[in-house]
């Protein structure tokens, strides 16, 4: 099969640190050219893949520019190289293109001569994504949760794939070794960083935080964040890679998320469990469907009850959360449904 990937290109393919679509983007490439696939992938140019690298701009966005430009130029440069996507596509004639470009590219599918699915890859909640899908409703869209549907339950929705990784590349710590809990992600509102140091804070426990300010989330990160930082029962170590991930998540007690909004999926989450790492969250969004109450981590309705659960993590076992990953969130299980969802597409 001769497939066509088109990611966004504010990171590179894979993230050298932060970056969930990038990374699972990367892994869908690895395998699928690994199972002898024709594959393309067009994204920045500092990408580094084993399939075909078409560069739409020479290097990622946040390699070009700096804090206070990449909001302009982001959104100027995924314009601009639509023309030249769309005329590469035509030219490769691949039997299926896999857009992780979101809303921009589905309103140019009919100048491409082949089918095409969409993976919606975060949450439908701007109005360009309402407006666009709202007038594409005929298009092939994939979720990565059945929660994240919610949003526009009336699209046509041909299959929920959950993100899955490569799961040999994690470790399972040793129990003797975990010694504080973790965060992993982005700063942000949201993602309930304040509240998950609020609530450390009346506990003994120590909280390690790894994790990316981006430019809109500096100002909430100065004023709300960096003051419960002491660097003693609360670290901040920054953005980190893979190996400061797996460190990171291998040596933690549990992995803590308290979501402000409904996330439509959560690869700290499936990284964490994949570590042997037990996961402690609310019960919103995609939540639900990754952790498994009780045998994978605990899903709580307040933050009363995430302090409690937290002396409770012994209880989970390791091998329960990696084994879990392994059935339902792997990059093999991810490959396979993706390709037999475009053998479906192209034979329609």
């Amino acid at each position: 099969m001769r497939i066509v990937h088109i990611a966004p290109f504010e990171e590179p393919v894979p993230p050298r640190k932060y970056g969930g679509v990038e990374l699972v983007v990367y892994n869908l490439v690895e395998e699928m050219n690994g199972l002898g696939h024709e594959v393309h992938l067009m994204a920045s140019g500092d990408s580094k893949v084993s399939g075909n690298l078409i560069p739409l701009v020479p290097k990622s966005l946040r390699a070009m520019y700096n804090q206070s430009e990449i909001d302009e130029w982001r959104n100027f440069m995924k314009v601009y190289q639509i023309p030249k996507a769309i005329e590469m596509i035509n030219k490769i004639q691949p039997d299926i293109v896999h857009n992780h470009f979101a809303w921009r590219f589905i309103q140019f599918e009919r100048f491409i001569d082949c089918p095409m699915y969409t993976t919606i890859h975060g949450p439908i909640t701007s109005i360009h994504e309402r407006y666009t899908y709202a007038d594409h409703p005929e298009h092939n869209y994939i979720s990565i949760s059945d929660n994240q549907r919610k949003a526009m339950p009336d699209l046509n929705w041909v299959k929920t794939i959950y993100n899955g990784i490569d799961v040999s590349k994690f470790e399972v710590g040793e129990k003797e070794d975990r010694k504080y809990f973790a965060f992993l992600g982005r700063v942000s509102p949201e993602k309930g960083i304040k509240e998950i140091c609020e609530t450390i804070k009346k506990t003994k426990h120590k909280l390690v935080i790894a994790a990316k300010v981006d430019t809109v989330d500096k100002k909430y990160y100065d004023e709300e964040i960096a003051p419960l930082i002491d660097g003693k029962q609360i670290k901040f170590i920054g953005e980190v890679d893979h190996k400061g991930k797996n460190k990171l998540l291998k040596n933690a007690k549990g992995l803590l998320l308290w979501l402000n909004w409904e996330e439509p999926f959560g690869l700290a989450v499936v990284e964490a469990m994949a570590c042997g790492t037990p996961v402690i969250v609310n019960r919103r969004g995609s939540m639900p469907e990754l952790v498994v109450d009780g045998k994978t981590g605990y899903l709580v309705d307040t933050l009363e009850e995430m302090q409690a659960r937290m002396d409770d993590v012994d209880k989970i076992d390791p091998e329960a959360c990696r084994s879990h990953v392994e059935k339902y969130f792997s990059h093999t299980k991810m490959t396979k449904d993706y390709l037999d969802l475009a053998g479906k597409i192209i034979g329609s």
